[in-house]
Formats: C-alpha cells, structure tokens, sequence
C-alpha cells in the first residue's frame, strides 16, 4: 500500500487533501486512481489507511479515513553522530539509518572531513536530509521522522556531551573493546562515526575525554558508510528490536 507523509495533525476520520508533493507523487509519479488504498502518516506516530476518492487536477483527497495503532520504532533511542561525507554517501547513510530506527542524527564537521557546507549550504542540506528520511520512512513503514540537526562543529558538539548520561561509544579501528561486551543501556545511546579519513588524534583523545567509550566492530576497517550501518545494527541486535 503506498505511503504518504502528511504534515500533522491527521484527522482521525472523513476525508483528507493530500498536501501538494504527496498528492504529485500519487498521481503522476504512481499514476493512482480512484478507488486505491493508501497510507498517511504524520512523522510523530500516527498513521491514517483510505481509499483515494477524488484526482481532479493537482488535488488528490483520500475518504474513509480509519487511525490506525501501529508502533514500528525501536525501544532504543539512538543518536547517530556522523561525520560529515560526500553528499552521495550522507544521503545513503541518512537512508539507511532511518530504516535501521534511529531516532536522531547529527551530522559533524570534521578535520577530515571530505564536505565542507557554507552558512547557506547547512540549510539547504539540512532539508535535504530531511526529504531523505520522509522517503525512507515511507518505504520502511516508521511513522516517526528521525529528528536531523543541522552539522556543527565535532568539538564543539563534544564538549555538549560530555555532561550528557548517554551511553557514549565512538567506533575506531584500535578501539580495546566491543559493543557486546558494554552493559545494557539505560537511556539513550549515542555513536559517533568519522569521516573517511577517520578521526584525528585530537578528535578521538577529546572524544574519550567527554565520556565516549571507544569500541571496535571486527578486525577490519570498514568505510564510513558501512561504519553506521554495522554499528546501528549491532546496537538493534544487542538491545532494540532485532532480537524480538
């Protein structure tokens, strides 16, 4: 059934206008027709299945709405602190991430980091990533949208945390330790991935010094693209919902 995000609030019955892009994307790009079902989703848990009654120009409306109780997010909170990367291997790790039940990302600028964004690039990439993640929430089924925040600084950002009560874990290659052998975390988790160049010595000792534990995924090192998904996945399978 094709999935549409829809800005808040859903109604909980009757009928719907699907907000501009969805109601183009249902009908041009899917070439919908009256009489299909579909789904609507706001990006804050809820979600809303009706049939499309109306494709008259650029205005598509859905009757017969019915709210829906469906909680498809992982019982981990997960903030994905990514280094910033190419923009092909940001939008891929965004993607994935979102599918993979992360609740937030945040994106850092590093000494070597391949991106470098001016004041008016961080926007407009800001609301790119956040288009990917409504995407990818409508292909794998979350009616929560990941939280995006804009890139800062990582020493900055670091010195942020370093009070914070998350579980803290930075993934390097030399890390002394594995995920699998930390205890259960209580709250939120945060995973700070580098860029492809990796971490410089200072990124990584001021790291350890505001709290995160440095931990290994295997003996190989793994790009940073793969770096988050592996390491996201390794967190859903010890303690979110890959176990269930």
């Amino acid at each position: 059934m094709p999935r549409f995000y829809c800005h808040p609030p859903l109604p909980e019955q009757g009928s719907f206008r699907l907000p501009p892009d969805a109601a183009h994307h249902a009908s041009r790009v899917l070439r919908l027709r009256e009489g299909d079902a579909v789904q609507l989703f706001d990006g804050i848990g809820n979600e809303c299945h009706g049939v499309l009654d109306d494709l008259s120009g650029k205005q598509v409306t859905v009757s017969e709405l019915k709210r829906i109780d469906a909680n498809r997010e992982s019982p981990l909170p997960v903030l994905l602190a990514q280094a910033l990367s190419s923009s092909e291997k940001m939008d891929w790790v965004i993607q994935k991430a979102t599918e993979l039940g992360v609740t937030e990302i945040q994106p850092l600028a590093t000494a070597r980091s391949v991106a470098k964004l001016s004041a008016e690039r961080v926007v407009k990439r800001t609301e790119h990533w956040q288009q990917v993640a409504i995407s990818a929430c409508e292909q794998c089924g979350r009616n929560v949208l990941p939280v995006i925040h804009p890139p800062v600084d990582i020493m900055a950002w670091l010195q942020q945390m370093r009070d914070s009560a998350d579980s803290k874990y930075i993934l390097l290659p030399q890390g002394a330790t594995s995920l699998q052998s930390q205890p259960r975390p209580q709250g939120r988790v945060a995973l700070l991935i580098g860029a492809e160049g990796g971490f410089t010595e200072s990124e990584s000792e001021s790291a350890g010094l505001c709290g995160f534990t440095p931990v290994r995924l295997g003996a190989r090192v793994l790009r940073t693209e793969t770096a988050a998904v592996a390491g996201l996945a390794a967190l859903q399978t010890l303690w979110g919902d890959f176990n269930d």
